[in-house]
Formats: structure tokens, C-alpha cells, sequence
């Protein structure tokens, strides 16, 4: 067995390897960047070793310095957790080639998988369904927009060496194709290293299902059953669950079936996913199941998984890497109850889910009913450097309106403050008919997202009652036994004016503000007298950076009349491309944005006047 084990990774997946490392007593070495200095799964681990910088580029993701780490610690094996470099065939062979013992998949089967293109050839080969589409080489952009025509919009296109939503895009018409396809190559680039596309049908009532396997170094596989991951934002993964809402039995074998075939294709060990689209117009069907891709790795919803068949997959990866056969036949894995996982982003949904970042003054999670896997806690800094997910909660009951209901429960129970989480977002997903209905393909939040995204608000009723320990006595001196049971006065919710509504006499321990917390969100409450400044002001045509990140498209000059939503720059930030559009109809007053250049948060970027009467 495995002594001494490096993580390559950061945030909830360093912390949730090292707790199942220290469980099965080897000695874990966390490696971290400079903005990571004091990161939770660097007190967790027994030893840690610096990296580098903060930008990621420059320390988890130099496969050198992760090497040199385990060396000079005296690590055996390197856990490359999810991302980064986890499925970077080059790294694990270099790992491999150092005398380290990779805990993955054997680089080969990294590389076959590791191209959408060639891994949907090789599936076809094994008798694995694969989604219409083209997967060739020819990459001139009037020849795709050729096959684009041909298969039939709507199309998706996606980077062949994408994954994590990021370098896909969706296009309705031949009129947005061109513009789609530079933006996918774009990102792609960026991300991967690699802009070539592939482009798929477009399932119209697409569910996003996937299946565990797990492989030995001895020829065996066997699957863990599926899980749903259809709820998605962007082609982001919101909340999974397991096992899929109306999986019938037959589906089910035939399913996890082409899932084991497709991983002893490529001679699979350790642990990987199977992705597969279905078309859920007419239920779950075999013959409507298409494979999409492999993830050579441990997945972010691994949890639900676990929590079904009772399985740590953490430490199956590590016996296995230690050389040792599945733990478990197929025959003795089976399907316990059900479980969500819901994954919480520091993030403002009601600002198109623009990236919080900041100090955690407050960081509550739920004490009691599920699991909650995080890389944070009270006192840390959510960093702008990467992946804004601070928590996952996962939930199991005996079935799926069980699991559903505690879910809700501990995203209830949450308190984050000041940063903003998507806490409200995700409980309103969790109570949508669709959902509960088990009937959510992947475009319900396209569709319904804005009334889930809408700026959450405190009840009447919390609201009161934090008021009224911001409000002196003396505010009821003319209170009169005839008068309103209830009175009410103006107060800043988060700089925003509201009237609270205000009950009985008031409070002698004055705070000069107050925090409320409700249903996972929180809000500051200050007396609008207390507060010289007054609410932030609007509408003034200023566009100011909304977080630090890079210019990568600037769509306007000065002069230039614009309308209200006309797309006026691109802001890159936090692995994501954001749009920023004018207020209102007007002139471009003001250009401070130039391509390629780094802006800081709230850097004034643009001033549109209003059009002349």
C-alpha cells in the first residue's frame, strides 16, 4: 500500500482525498500557490510545499514544480484530483517516468479519451452509440459552418480537448455560427491549448447521463450504476443526483453495459466516467443514449456515488494504484436510496453569475443530515484566481423526494457573508415542478434560470425582527395603545433602501448593523440614517469591471450609438467570458477598454450618454 501521497490540487477535492489518506494512515502532502498560503487543505495535510504564484498557470498547473514538491517531501505516489492536471497524459507519464506512482489511468487511455474527436471513433469501434455529428480535421471555418448545415440546427459546438462546459457553445442558425465558433476556437485556445471543434447534433430534450466505472491493473471493470447531472447552467453542472429519475431496469443494464465496454476499450484502471446524452422526449430509452465522452478521473460528483453503493472512491483509487484488485464484484454493488448533490459557488446570480470574491467573515455550513465537502472556512479568502465553488452538500435518503427535501434543508441552513453565494438559486432549482417532477433536461435553466437567478430578498417577518435591534427605544416615545400594532421605517439592505417593517418597543443594545440570514442567504441591515452616503446611485451610463480579469473583446469606439443590451466588451475572469452591454440607448462617451489589457475590479470602462432628444 501507498505510504506517502501528494495531492496535485487544491480547494474541497485536496481536502476530501487527504481525509480518506489519513483514514487509511498514509502521510499526505498538500502543495500550494502564494494565494493558498493559508488555505484549509493546507493545515489538513501532514507536510506542504510551496509552488509558485498565485495564477495557476504558474503553479498547479507547472507539472515540473508538482514533481519536485514529491521529491523533496519524500512522496511515493502523486492524487491529481479533478482539473488542472488531472487528465494531462504528458504529466502522468512524467509523474510515472520520475519513479512516482500515478494515482490515475495509464496515460495511453488518457490520450484516446482526451480528444472528443478520436474517443467518438474509437467508441464507434467498440460498439458504443455515439451522437450524429462531425469529428473530422478540416477545421476552415466555411467548411464547418458546411457540416454545421448539414447535420441540421441546432447545433453544439465543442473543442475537442474541452471539459467543464468550458470551449462549448450552442447555435440556433446559420446566422450565428460564425461568431459562436470564433468564441468556442477562442476560449478553447485559452483554456486547452488546442482551438480544433467538433460539432454534434443538438438534442432538442437532452439529459445529461453518466456512469462510474472503475478499472483494475488486472483486466477487470465493473460500474458503479449512473447518475444525472442534467441540471446545468452553461453546460455547468449544478446539482446531480443518483440514481436517474425513470431509469428503468433494461436501460439501466444496457447502459452501464456500453459503459464497461467503453472503458475496456481502452484498457481503463482506476477510477472514470462515462458521459452519455439522451433523448428524454419520449422517456429514457436505450436506443436514444449516445456517448459523449470519457472523464479519465475522478469526477466533482463523485459523492452521490458513493453515497448510493457505499463505496469510497477515494480509496478504491489508491488500492488500486497500490496494485491491488476491485474491492468489490459487480454482482456485490448495488443501489441504496438516492442522493443529490448541490455544488455552492461564490457567485451572484442576481448579476448574471458574476464571481464573489473576498473574505468569509461568515461561513456556516449545516451541521447535521448530509455530507458537506469544502476547501474554506470562516476567516478564509475566496481568491479570484480560481474556480469559485467553496462548498459541495450532498444529501441521501430512502428516495428521491427524501434526499430532495434534506437537500434543501442544509442549502437552508447555510450562512455566507459578504460574499455572495447561489444558495437562493439552487433552492429554487431544487423546488421547480420539473425537478421535483424527476423531468429536467439540460436546458431548464436556458429557460427558466432568470426567475430561479432573481435577487433574493429576507421575509417580512426576519427582516422585523433584525430591525428592531437597530432601533433605539426612543424611536416609539409617541407610541400610543390605540395606534398601528405595526410600524415601519426605512433601512439599507445591502445598500439598497427597504422598509422594515417594526413591532413593539425597540432595542436599548444598539449594534450600527445587523446580519440577516435566511433560507442560505444573508444580507447586511443598516438604519438609513446611519448611513451618510446613501444608496448607491444608477443608470449613469458608467460600466465599471465588475472583477479583475482581461479584456478580449472590445465591440465598440467612441461615437458609436448603441442600444440598450447592445454587447459593448468581453471581460475574461475566473474561467469564464463575460459580456458587458449598454444600460440604455446612447453614444459611447467614454473608452477605457483596450484588448488584452488586465483591468481591476470596478475600473470605470466604458461611459455611454444618453441619445440626444
Amino acid at each position: 500500500m501507498i505510504q506517502s501521497l501528494l495531492i496535485a490540487n487544491r480547494g474541497e477535492i485536496a481536502c476530501r482525498i487527504i481525509r480518506t489518506a489519513r483514514d487509511m494512515g498514509i502521510k499526505t502532502v498538500a502543495v500550494y500557490s502564494d494565494a493558498d498560503a493559508n488555505a484549509l487543505h493546507v493545515r489538513e495535510a501532514d507536510t506542504a510545499v510551496h509552488i509558485g504564484p498565485s495564477p495557476a498557470r504558474e503553479s498547479y498547473l507547472v507539472g515540473e514544480r508538482i514533481i519536485a514538491a514529491a521529491k523533496a517531501s519524500g512522496a511515493e505516489a502523486i492524487h491529481p484530483g479533478y482539473g488542472f492536471l488531472s487528465e494531462n497524459a504528458e504529466f502522468a507519464q512524467s509523474v510515472i517516468d520520475a519513479g512516482l506512482i500515478w494515482v490515475g489511468p495509464k496515460p495511453a487511455s488518457i490520450t484516446a479519451m482526451g480528444l472528443k474527436d478520436a474517443a467518438k471513433k474509437l467508441m464507434q469501434a467498440a460498439g458504443v452509440p455515439v451522437t450524429p455529428g462531425y469529428m473530422g480535421e478540416d477545421q476552415d471555418p466555411s467548411y464547418l459552418a458546411e457540416q454545421a448545415a448539414s447535420i441540421g440546427y441546432p447545433v453544439l459546438i465543442k473543442a475537442v480537448a474541452g471539459g467543464g462546459g468550458k470551449g462549448m457553445r450552442k447555435v440556433d442558425s446559420s446566422a450565428d455560427f460564425a461568431d459562436a465558433l470564433a468564441s468556442c476556437q477562442r476560449e478553447a485556445a485559452a483554456s486547452f491549448g488546442n482551438d480544433h471543434v467538433l460539432i454534434e447534433k443538438y438534442i432538442l430534450t437532452p439529459r445529461h447521463i453518466e456512469v462510474q466505472i472503475f478499472g483494475d491493473a488486472h483486466g477487470d471493470v465493473v460500474h458503479l450504476f449512473e447518475r444525472d447531472c442534467s441540471l446545468q447552467r452553461r453546460h455547468q453542472k449544478v446539482i446531480e443526483e443518483a440514481p436517474a429519475p425513470g431509469m428503468d431496469a433494461e436501460t439501466r443494464t444496457a447502459l452501464c453495459a456500453a459503459a464497461v465496454r467503453a472503458a475496456k476499450a481502452v484498457d481503463y484502471v482506476g477510477a472514470g466516467t462515462i458521459e452519455f446524452i439522451a433523448d428524454a422526449s419520449d422517456g429514457l430509452r436505450a436506443d436514444r443514449i449516445w456517448f459523449m465522452e470519457m472523464n479519465t478521473r475522478l469526477q466533482v460528483e463523485h459523492p452521490v456515488t458513493e453515497a448510493i453503493t457505499g463505496v469510497d472512491l477515494v480509496e478504491w483509487q489508491l488500492r488500486i494504484a497500490s496494485g491491488e484488485t476491485l474491492p468489490l464484484d459487480q454482482e456485490e454493488l448495488e443501489i441504496q436510496g438516492w442522493a443529490m448533490e448541490a455544488r455552492l459557488y461564490a457567485e451572484d446570480p442576481a448579476k448574471g453569475f458574476l464571481p464573489s470574491t473576498g473574505r468569509l467573515d461568515l461561513f456556516q455550513m449545516p451541521q447535521y443530515d448530509g455530507r458537506v465537502d469544502t476547501g474554506v472556512y470562516e476567516g478564509a479568502e475566496v481568491s479570484p484566481f480560481y474556480d469559485p465553488m467553496i462548498a459541495k452538500l450532498i444529501a441521501h435518503g430512502d428516495d428521491r423526494n427524501e434526499a430532495r427535501e434534506v437537500l434543501a434543508s442544509m442549502i437552508g441552513d447555510c450562512a455566507v457573508w459578504p460574499v455572495k453565494t447561489n444558495s437562493a438559486f439552487l433552492i429554487r432549482a431544487l423546488e421547480h415542478p420539473d425537478f421535483v417532477a424527476g423531468t429536467v433536461d439540460t436546458g431548464l435553466i436556458g429557460r427558466d434560470g432568470d426567475a430561479m437567478a432573481a435577487e433574493a430578498m429576507p421575509s417580512p417577518e426576519a427582516l422585523g425582527r433584525a430591525a428592531m435591534a437597530l432601533v433605539p427605544k426612543s424611536h416609539f416615545a409617541g407610541f400610543r395603545l390605540n395606534a398601528p400594532a405595526v410600524r415601519s421605517a426605512p433601512f439599507l439592505l445591502d445598500g439598497k433602501v427597504v422598509e422594515a417593517p417594526l413591532h413593539g418597543p425597540g432595542s436599548d443594545d444598539l449594534a450600527p448593523a445587523m446580519l440577516v440570514a435566511e433560507q442560505g442567504s444573508v444580507w447586511q441591515l443598516r438604519p438609513w440614517r446611519m448611513d451618510s452616503t446613501g444608496a448607491a446611485g444608477g443608470g449613469d451610463g458608467t460600466i465599471l469591471s465588475p472583477m479583475p480579469g482581461k479584456i478580449i473583446a472590445v465591440d465598440v469606439v467612441p461615437g458609436d450609438n448603441v442600444t440598450k443590451g447592445q454587447k459593448l466588451l468581453t471581460l475574461e475572469a475566473m474561467k469564464m467570458e463575460h459580456s458587458l452591454t449598454a444600460p440604455f440607448d446612447g453614444v459611447v462617451a467614454e473608452l477605457n477598454a483596450v484588448t488584452g489589457a488586465q483591468v481591476a475590479v470596478e475600473a470605470l470602462l466604458v461611459r455611454i450618454e444618453p441619445a440626444a432628444e
